[in-house]
């Protein structure tokens, strides 16, 4: 596939406006003070045999949007004791939690490490998930992408940023984690989410995102019709006429707006080519990310002209450890 988005010296001068709701800060607020009030950010720690020597990790349950349970993975490097910075990853989009001994990267680079399952996923691809959406009723499609379109309140993706604020606050209760010392991680769905957490945790230490989906929605519904966007443009095709409810409901998680708030030292990646999450999408993040913070935090962005949604790949994730051991001063 061709580069099929805007030019190179475009995409690097991107600021779209992208018509962010009057309320946006009181639906999150609202949205997270409810999850909040739910008590104690753990369910659940509990150990569990990984086959791996040098790898310790935990089935963690805690609460999510709403109080709900939510699963995740917890993993330290084996025998060490003092307390690490932890990052929190998130994972694609139709992607569960999968197995204990399927994400090291993180674990064997000397952090602690969270990944959290997606609720109501976990049925594309991989090796599945727990977690389970007790909310999904509202009208919407079969995809995670469209269940609840048409109310920002029923959405699927308000109930998935809470519950990725709140992985946050769980692992930062965990023992052996330096609580100050949290990033977020994540690529395409997942990349979006830890974007979303960069603008409503205002003390993330770092943030590291690929390929986010939930950057430039309305501009990324015009240019494909890859799933997850064709989801939504698969439903609306049917449901002639839900285009302006559609469109207010998707401003409330578009990742430009999150984008704004950030106050974190960033590392983005992005694959000129990507049909998936075009590319526009992560500049236009990128661009606009700590406008609103009152600061000029580090931020690189790596581009990869040749490449898709894989991006810069093993190449990239090298990248990430070098810039985040930089930051950290490892």
């Amino acid at each position: 596939m061709p580069a099929f988005d805007l030019p190179p010296a475009e995409l690097e001068r991107h600021r779209p406006d992208i018509g962010e709701p009057a309320d946006f800060d009181a639906f999150w607020e609202r949205t997270l003070k409810e999850a909040s009030a739910q008590g104690d950010p753990l369910v659940s720690v509990r150990p569990v045999a990984n086959g791996l020597r040098l790898t310790e990790s935990w089935d963690v349950t805690f609460r999510g949007f709403a109080g709900d349970p939510v699963r995740a993975w917890f993993s330290r490097p084996a025998g060490v004791t003092e307390p690490l910075p932890a990052v929190v990853e998130f994972a694609g989009y139709g992607r569960g939690r999968g197995l204990p001994h399927e994400r090291l990267t993180w674990v064997n680079a000397g952090y602690a490490h969270l990944l959290m399952d997606n609720r109501g996923q976990g049925d594309q691809y991989g090796c599945g998930g727990g977690t389970p959406d007790p909310h999904a009723l509202a009208p919407g499609g079969p995809g995670p992408a469209v269940r609840g379109l048409l109310d920002p309140r029923d959405y699927h993706y308000r109930r998935l940023i809470a519950d990725a604020v709140r992985a946050v606050v769980a692992v930062r209760a965990l023992p052996g984690v330096d609580a100050p010392r949290v990033a977020a991680v994540g690529n395409s769905q997942g990349g979006g989410l830890a974007l979303a957490v960069a603008g409503l945790v205002p003390d993330l230490a770092a943030l590291l995102v690929t390929a986010p989906l939930l950057c430039g929605i309305r501009r990324a519904l015009d240019l494909t019709d890859v799933p997850p966007y064709g989801e939504i443009s698969a439903y609306l095709s049917v449901h002639r006429g839900a285009e302006q409810a559609a469109y207010r409901t998707l401003s409330y998680v578009e990742g430009v707006s999150f984008a704004r708030r950030a106050h974190a030292p960033a590392h983005f990646g992005v694959g000129l080519r990507d049909t998936v999450c075009p590319p526009s999408g992560a500049y236009a993040a990128f661009n606009r990310y700590a406008e609103r913070a009152g600061g000029d935090p580090a931020k690189v962005l790596h581009a990869y002209p040749f490449n898709g949604h894989e991006g810069g790949d093993a190449v990239h994730v090298r990248r990430q450890l070098d810039w985040l051991a930089a930051l950290s001063g490892g």
